[in-house]
């Protein structure tokens, strides 16, 4: 029932555009490809003509833009992975004395969600499936968030004193982490997104108390 009406309704958005005249650009194209994927379907596994015609033009038009639906799902990928840092780094800049980076990164990242942003949906429902160059630009952006993380964990480590043990790792850990529980965010409730920001925020200083306590030496033994 949930897969019907959502084709559904992205069929209806398909169909609100109509047989245009100037030219079509390359974020129309993206938009149209995001309507149309599905739960079940992914934006890599769109045909070029079904993108086509959701954007009103002839499927000749397509190759203006792109070379073909792979070079879209990328971009598609790249745009959701740039709001999304953007977003975070906004949050950061606000926190409060009374609120932690951790849980204000959180509940920004979960916010996102909240408020049904396409694009994160698409990147965090397709995170393993489609072609090798989608799987490829999913990877590119989640190691953005890992640099920026591990360079952030650093800074906090000197100015508490407490220095990480391999920061890329922990910083790897939390945003694979965050991310498969973003994915499965998408398709719970409002009720359930915060449940699991306790969770998540939790689950991050356990990681961060844990690469803190663990000897620089590298002895990793349990």
């Amino acid at each position: 029932m949930g897969t019907n009406n959502a084709q559904a309704e992205a069929g209806k958005r398909s169909a609100k555009r109509a047989p245009r005249r100037s030219p079509v650009t390359a974020q129309e194209l993206m938009d149209a490809a995001v309507d149309l994927s599905t739960s079940m379907r992914s934006v890599s596994s769109l045909s070029l003509r079904e993108i086509a015609r959701a954007a009103g033009i002839a499927p000749n038009s397509f190759y203006r833009h792109f070379r073909d639906v792979d070079e879209l799902a990328v971009a598609v990928i790249d745009q959701a992975g740039r709001s999304l840092r953007g977003i975070i780094r906004e949050a950061r800049q606000r926190i409060s004395p009374d609120r932690s980076v951790i849980r204000t990164s959180v509940e920004a990242f979960m916010e996102q969600i909240d408020n049904e942003q396409r694009y994160l949906h698409v990147l965090l429902r397709e995170m393993s499936i489609g072609s090798e160059a989608f799987r490829r630009a999913v990877e590119r952006e989640l190691s953005y968030f890992e640099d920026e993380l591990c360079e952030e964990l650093m800074r906090l480590g000197t100015l508490n004193g407490k220095a990480f043990h391999q920061p890329i790792l922990a910083a790897r850990a939390i945003t694979r982490l965050v991310f498969n529980m973003g994915a499965s965010a998408v398709d719970s409730s409002r009720e359930e997104r915060a449940e699991m920001v306790d969770q998540l925020v939790v689950m991050v200083r356990m990681i961060i108390v844990g690469a803190q306590a663990m000897p620089e030496s590298g002895n990793t033994k349990a």
